[in-house]
């Protein structure tokens, strides 16, 4: 095995282990804010407190859920599954997103109900120490999350951090309510704060929900990425032009393919040896690429049915 190829496989093996890391400490943490949530509920009868330990429970769910769909993702590609198992993170995706909607649509019930039946809350310090407490956490876990993020590009780890993001604003409006209740005794502010918080689940609901279609849909790569594909391949001086080029993620891994024209005079031996060092570079740029190359002759009319959208 090369340099080159020994880096790649390491890299690889420290993004596996991150992504599993990343899913058993949201479930730890998932399980802690739980605890800490429910007494503060009993104590407090708060139905702010209330749809925040719901959405801790959502999230329980959902990393579990993660922490499953990430295992099998990075199972290696087999002889069924010749492409990996990467779109399994996008089920996982879709999955946290049906979650969040159901979960909204319940804490909207009860908040509307609290409108109209307004219930004093109790013992707001245990409260509000019990939010402290979660966002402190919270803040911790959403940190790791982004960095495993960015090391490996998981949509399942993406999307659990965007629900614990969200926890950060939501705890914090429930501090603000119990705050508010405790000085003013502001009964409506409680109930007013969990449709805000139903609002934020929706909305991340639907960002989760968008990126695990666009995976499993095998949605283009962004256009910036797809010109820097270009650019890398054609910076080989004896690389004429490239067509049909076609791009998609599935989990941490991205599939490149396109046809690259030399000129019609070269030996097979030497367009073979192009390729490969083409192959190469744009695999130093995306590094859990799987790049494959169709070495056409300049000038050669083919008909390629994505070649308007290449």
């Amino acid at each position: 095995m090369t340099e080159p190829a020994d880096a790649r496989a390491a890299e690889a093996a420290a993004q596996i282990r991150l992504k599993k890391l990343a899913t058993i400490a949201s479930v730890a943490v998932a399980t802690l804010l739980i605890a800490a949530k429910l007494a503060a509920w009993l104590m407090t009868d708060s139905v702010a407190v209330l749809s925040a330990l719901v959405d801790s429970l959502l999230d329980a769910a959902a990393s579990i859920v993660t922490l499953l769909a990430v295992r099998y993702a990075v199972e290696p590609a087999d002889r069924e599954h010749r492409f990996g198992h990467g779109k399994a993170e996008a089920l996982a995706g879709l999955g946290q997103a049906a979650f969040i909607c159901g979960s909204g649509a319940l804490l909207l019930i009860e908040a509307v109900r609290r409108f109209f039946d307004p219930r004093p809350v109790h013992d707001e310090a245990i409260g509000i120490a019990a939010m402290v407490f979660s966002v402190v956490l919270t803040l911790a876990l959403v940190a790791f999350q982004r960095h495993v993020v960015r090391r490996t590009g998981s949509v399942a780890i993406e999307g659990d951090s965007v629900h614990y993001a969200g926890d950060l604003a939501l705890n914090g409006s429930v501090i603000v309510a119990l705050g508010a209740h405790a000085m003013w005794g502001w009964t409506w502010l409680d109930p007013l704060f969990a449709v805000g918080i139903v609002l934020w689940l929706l909305w991340n609901a639907r960002k989760v929900g968008m990126a695990s279609l666009d995976m499993l849909l095998d949605r283009e790569l962004p256009d910036a990425e797809r010109e820097e594909i270009r650019q890398i391949a054609l910076s080989h001086p004896e690389a004429r032009s490239l067509h049909d080029l076609r791009s998609r993620r599935s989990g941490g891994d991205t599939f490149i393919q396109f046809h690259l024209e030399m000129d019609p005079d070269m030996s097979l031996m030497r367009a073979h040896t192009v390729a490969d060092e083409v192959e190469a570079a744009i695999m130093q740029a995306f590094p859990s690429a799987e790049v494959i190359i169709h070495q056409d002759p300049e000038g050669l009319e083919e008909e390629h049915p994505t070649l308007a959208a290449s």
